[in-house]
């Protein structure tokens, strides 16, 4: 069986991600997958059942019950927990304000290391984007196509209040430095390693930055 291609998309919170992999995973044709879904469904289970985020073993007994699952067509996005839909519980200020406690769990990390890699292979289309905090580096460091997706602090923050308008902008901001800074102990998500293309959105619109990302995979890969 031939496996897909894998695109592999790091970057900080804000730098477009999630909306920008999504899209040009459409466009393409291909899988999508939102790792970073993933932490937040299960920062949300600990929540739920009242388990400290900080408390590393609970945390990881927790992963027994975590019957994830998440949608990797591009047009049909959702993530449930236990059949439970949870798509916008896990996007809640309270899941982002622990989901760095889940994340730097080293056990955690490997199990849903495995769990993306598992899932990336059994996709039926012929690419998939996977996107997230280490996924050049640690989930497909051998990828054909890795690519850093970052912005400056301004762009992000601003693109970060856009998305959530019901939350004032000093909460978002401080809740994205707080991200940046806590994930930041895990994983280096500012800098492209060796081999890894940087897409630096800053100066650019959301179809630009799609089309950018686009011509790094064709420049690549035969993928277009």
């Amino acid at each position: 069986m031939t496996l897909p291609l894998f695109v592999a998309v790091d970057g900080p919170a804000g730098s477009g991600k999630s909306s920008v992999s999504r899209t040009v995973a459409r466009r393409l044709r291909f899988a999508y997958l939102d790792t970073g879904a993933a932490y937040r469904a299960l920062a949300w289970l600990v929540l739920e059942s009242g388990i400290d985020s900080r408390d590393a073993a609970a945390v990881i007994t927790a992963l027994a019950d975590f019957d994830f699952e998440v949608g990797t067509h591009p047009d049909e996005y959702y993530v449930r927990i236990g059949g439970s839909d949870v798509t916008e519980a896990i996007r809640e200020p309270r899941v982002s304000a622990v989901v760095s406690d889940i994340a730097r769990i080293p056990e955690v990390r490997q199990y849903l290391v495995e769990l993306f890699r598992s899932i990336a292979a059994a996709s039926d289309r012929p690419g998939i984007v996977v996107e997230g905090r280490d996924i050049t580096t640690v989930v497909a460091p051998g990828a054909p196509v890795r690519i850093l997706l970052t912005a400056s602090e301004e762009a992000r923050m601003a693109r970060r209040s856009a998305e959530l308008q019901d939350h004032a902008a000093e909460t978002v901001g401080e809740l994205l430095k707080k991200r940046d800074q806590a994930d930041s102990r895990v994983v280096d998500f500012m800098n492209a390693a060796d081999g890894v293309t940087t897409v630096d959105s800053t100066e650019f619109d959301f179809d630009e930055t799609v089309d950018a990302v686009i011509d790094v995979i064709r420049a690549t890969t035969n993928a277009g």
